[in-house]
């Protein structure tokens, strides 16, 4: 998986989209100006092969969206999380309304899939997770998770839940830094368990995080055959498409350089290598990793994360028309008050 540089195809881009070990492009706000540029730019995108190349993007609402002017303002989960101690049922109408908005607005303009939703526990330590987090209960989290799939499975996009197997009780950002969890295997089970939940509703991708357990491996996740192939696959039992983090990230430039990080997912049985924000890395990758591809099976696995309906005229759908609304005024409601003992 890679990105291309701006608002159109360059023909270096169209040449590295066009290599065979190229399957996916990942778009960023730098690719953005408007939904009618966006559109063409994701069918200049397929134009290059068939099948066509996934077209993806980070959209998960809140802090982390990458079109914005255009397209809905998305609330971040933390709001559905404090709706659900309000309202649970309301709250779990809402975030399959926000996640089959948000799937419909990208549809709309050819994105295959976001990189949604995150299902990390919000233990109030990451502040690269934070609002991005539903809650710190593993219960809210799998129940809002799983109705945010359901929205996007209605408006035809697969759900790729993050950053497994669980990125929210260690300090570090793993863009600038390795974070490191001591917990033991089995002081994970919380953060694992919307893992378990939304696999038993037929998830269709996951990514791994660059977060280290020592006690479990001391490769990362993303890295690491322990937590992809034996938990992953073989504890959960989960069969869809696995994506590493970015590579080109910080917390994964401790192990190698980017062929032999590449290496690595590979064997622990990723089946997505993003690489983004470094174009020399894509190079060094594509000319000099003598693996991949992807067997018949990840190949299967890929097929899932393509989309699928499109609504069409979003704007004249009654549906959307009143999702929006209701999400611009979640978004502009006052947090709850929080009530402590004391001054």
């Amino acid at each position: 998986m890679v990105d291309v540089a701006g608002t159109e195809l360059s023909a270096e881009d169209a040449r590295v989209l066009s290599h065979p070990l190229v399957g996916s492009v990942l778009l960023f706000t730098r690719n953005y100006r408007d939904p009618h540029q966006l559109a063409a730019l994701t069918a200049s995108i397929r134009a290059l092969r068939t099948p066509h190349l996934l077209i993806a993007v980070d959209h998960e609402g809140g802090r982390v969206q990458r079109f914005r002017e255009g397209f809905t303002r998305l609330p971040a989960a933390r709001l559905l999380g404090r709706r659900f101690e309000e309202d649970r049922r309301d709250a779990l109408n809402l975030a399959q309304s926000v996640g089959w908005l948000m799937a419909a607005e990208l549809r709309a303009v050819g994105v295959d899939f976001s990189f949604a939703p995150c299902i990390d526990l919000d233990y109030g330590v990451n502040e690269i997770i934070g609002d991005r987090s539903f809650h710190s209960d593993p219960d809210i989290v799998s129940a809002l998770g799983v109705a945010t799939l359901l929205g996007m499975r209605e408006a035809g996009m697969p759900a790729i839940a993050k950053h497994f197997p669980g990125h929210g009780a260690v300090v570090a950002d793993s863009h600038v830094a390795l974070p490191v969890d001591r917990r033991e295997y089995a002081d994970l089970e919380a953060d694992i368990r919307p893992y378990r939940t939304l696999i038993d509703n037929n998830l269709a991708g996951i990514m791994a995080a660059h977060v280290v357990f020592p006690a479990v491996d001391s490769l990362p996740a993303s890295l690491s055959p322990r937590w992809i192939t034996a938990v992953l696959r073989g504890e959960l039992g989960f069969h869809g498409c696995v994506f590493a983090d970015d590579l080109s990230m910080a917390a994964a430039g401790a192990f190698g350089d980017i062929v032999e990080r590449a290496g690595l997912a590979i064997d622990a049985g990723c089946d997505v290598l993003p690489i983004c924000n470094d174009r020399h890395s894509v190079e060094s990758v594509l000319a000099r990793l003598s693996k991949g591809g992807g067997s018949a099976a990840s190949q299967a696995r890929l097929v899932r994360m393509r989309g699928r309906s499109e609504v069409g005229d979003l704007h004249s759908n009654r549906h959307w028309q009143e999702t929006a609304a209701r999400i611009a005024d979640l978004s502009t409601r006052p947090p709850p008050l929080v009530l402590t003992e004391g001054h």
